[in-house]
């Protein structure tokens, strides 16, 4: 009884904080499907990563907060729906409602057929920028989320070296704790530049950043 005392209590507060949270409310204002969408916005603003004209692969991007705001970055105008000068592919393990625009593929991306027919969506042609928002279902156990953790970015990054442009970009979420030193070796491996981004929309109590990649030391 007194366990499940304590989840409600945990999920009350979670509510209130959420209730409250400044992101959450200008995410309902300005139309975005999550508050993550300022966080995409925050690295952006700060390293100029999406441009109009650019072709962005969004991963893990279910519910569409990351891929409205690329939406809106390759819109003419700025707009959520209308004219849009580039192309957006989002892939997700879960179902999102569509994004004007934007070509979204259901599938996991650890799966060789999934990942066949991200590449056929791309169409052979070098992307700008790669995404990534994915995480695992936690199981609570340190070194075996870590692994799953490291695994999800291990790809984004193999991905990204096949198909990025010489000068492209990624962006990966990861977390701090065991394994997190060996992606940032990675990344250093991987790019001529590496910055790790913790944004002000992610939450104070939680592990998660960003590492940022910027121009492949060797190109596909």
């Amino acid at each position: 009884m007194k366990v499940k005392t304590k989840s409600r209590k945990v999920n009350k507060a979670w509510l209130n904080d959420h209730v409250n949270d400044p992101y959450v409310k200008l995410a309902q204002k300005e139309g975005y499907r999550a508050r993550a969408a300022y966080k995409l916005k925050e690295i952006d603003d700060a390293l100029g990563l999406i441009r109009p004209g650019h072709l962005v692969v969004d991963l893990g991007s279910a519910p569409g907060a990351w891929s409205q705001y690329v939406r809106r970055k390759l819109s003419p105008q700025g707009a959520a729906v209308g004219e849009l000068d580039g192309v957006i592919v989002a892939l997700d393990l879960l179902p999102m409602e569509p994004v004007e625009g934007v070509t979204f593929l259901q599938g996991d991306f650890r799966e060789a057929d999934v990942l066949a027919r991200l590449e056929q969506a791309v169409g052979g042609r070098k992307v700008d920028a790669v995404v990534s928002d994915m995480a695992p279902n936690l199981s609570g156990i340190e070194s075996a989320d870590a692994a799953r953790i490291s695994h999800l970015v291990e790809l984004a990054v193999a991905f990204a070296q096949g198909h990025l442009k010489p000068e492209g970009a990624l962006v990966a979420k990861v977390f701090h704790g065991s394994g997190y030193s060996q992606l940032v070796k990675l990344f250093k491996e991987t790019f001529r530049v590496v910055k790790p981004v913790k944004p002000k929309a992610s939450r104070d109590k939680s592990s998660e950043t960003f590492l940022v990649g910027i121009g492949l030391k060797k190109p596909a």
